[in-house]
């Protein structure tokens, strides 16, 4: 590799990661003990791809992995949420500013204390604004399961949440761990509400948006590395 790029883009859940492979032309696969990763020379210059896996275990785990090999000055995760019905927009790709871990039960100490030192808030003072596309500032919050409808009204209450997943609580403690920079845009692929998530049932359905988003982030990706070089 005769550059060493300074931005690594991690990717989650195997939909998106698939999406990534298909849209993206004549890419060189190699292995981690993640998944696979790739070198791309996008029109702002050449980065990482990398497949970190779904969940908190692998997204910390990965991400740990990428700073620890590469030093990147910058790493971005593109990806899917699922987004709180009557607060947010289907598609609406959220820049995020700060994630919470809600899956945490201490029954031995303190609670609160426990969900606090899992929580990051990411600083983007240095991302330059105007941004190149359009965005809505956000917190997401992340747990190793699926949102439940119930679980709506405390989030949004409690985080000022308006989506959620998997792995972006993960990814953004271990970047700011270990004092890198880091860059969360996921759109939202599907709604959960009173009535139930959208997609429930339905993973073609999330197959289908997922490509989708990824397709148009994807497209997206060289003017945010644009302003940001």
């Amino acid at each position: 590799m005769s550059e060493q790029p300074n931005e690594v883009v991690i990717i989650s859940a195997n939909a998106e990661w698939r999406a990534v492979k298909e849209v993206l032309p004549e890419i060189s696969l190699r292995a981690s003990p993640f998944g696979e990763w790739f070198v791309y020379p996008t029109t702002a210059g050449t980065v990482i791809f990398f497949h970190g896996g779904w969940g908190k275990i692998s997204a910390a785990a990965a991400t740990q992995y990428i700073i620890d090999r590469w030093k990147p000055g910058l790493l971005i995760n593109l990806g899917t949420c699922g987004g709180f019905s009557g607060f947010v927009e289907l598609g609406t790709v959220l820049l995020v500013d700060r994630t919470r871990v809600y899956d945490i039960l201490e029954q031995m100490g303190d609670s609160e204390a426990a969900l606090e030192y899992y929580s990051t808030d990411l600083d983007l003072g240095w991302l330059p604004e105007p941004y190149p596309h359009p965005v809505q500032r956000a917190v997401l919050v992340s747990a190793d399961r699926d949102l439940l409808t119930q679980d709506i009204p405390h989030l949004h209450e409690r985080y000022g949440a308006v989506a959620a997943d998997w792995e972006s609580g993960a990814i953004a403690w271990t970047a700011t761990r270990n004092h890198v920079r880091c860059l969360i845009l996921r759109a939202v692929s599907d709604l959960v509400g009173g009535t139930g998530g959208e997609a429930y049932g339905n993973l073609d359905l999330y197959q289908a948006r997922a490509r989708e988003i990824m397709e148009r982030l994807l497209k997206q990706l060289p003017d945010w590395l644009a302003d940001i070089r």
